[in-house]
């Protein structure tokens, strides 16, 4: 079975998140899509970020109802920063029937090779990539294990709804509706 794993920080998850699985699950030959929700990007501070079991139950509750969607908490018994090789790794081995490939936007190619094992990640997974606006050209696409997937540009970012939420400003419509009511019953972001 061929996986796609979506790293993010989802904080929170919202519609562009799932435009962008649900495409690659429906049009590629990926059987399911993963989302792994991360305690911690290195390359992003953690200023601002949700508890990660927040943020897990969201996208929880934000994909339910899709069968070709699961939402993993593998990075949260790893050693942080995570560095999606060891989680990679991590996953490979305890499943080794699985076929693994990362799921990127097109924006993360620039600097892909700053990634930790950036080199194995690619030579043993692969890249599943999704347009991004302004993304830079990039010599990273050229790689074998390196496919372009066709997808609308979406350009929604949660920093973008966390000060929606700020300003008391509706997030209708940029994040599932169970995803809305859980930030408004708890207060996130405020």
């Amino acid at each position: 079975m061929k996986i796609g794993l979506f790293f993010g920080s989802f904080n929170p998850i919202h519609v562009g998140h799932l435009i962008i699985a649900n495409i690659m699950a429906e049009t590629t030959d990926l059987q399911k899509v993963w989302f792994i929700v991360s305690p911690q990007n290195p390359f992003k501070p953690s200023k601002g970020l949700l508890h990660e079991f927040d943020r897990y139950d969201m996208v929880r509750a934000a994909i339910h109802d899709n069968f070709k969607f699961e939402v993993s908490d593998i990075e949260f018994h790893l050693p942080k920063p995570s560095y999606t090789i060891h989680t990679l790794v991590h996953l490979q081995e305890r499943h080794p029937d699985k076929q693994f490939k990362v799921i990127v936007g097109e924006d993360n190619l620039e600097r892909f090779a700053h990634w930790k094992n950036y080199q194995q990640i690619l030579d043993n997974y692969g890249l599943y990539v999704y347009p991004r606006p302004n993304a830079q050209p990039s010599h990273i696409k050229l790689h074998p294990n390196v496919q372009m997937v066709e997808a609308p540009l979406l350009d929604i970012s949660a920093t973008f709804i966390r000060n929606k939420i700020r300003n008391n400003q509706s997030v209708r419509y940029l994040v599932p509706d169970v995803v809305a009511e859980m930030i408004a019953t708890k207060k996130f972001y405020l």
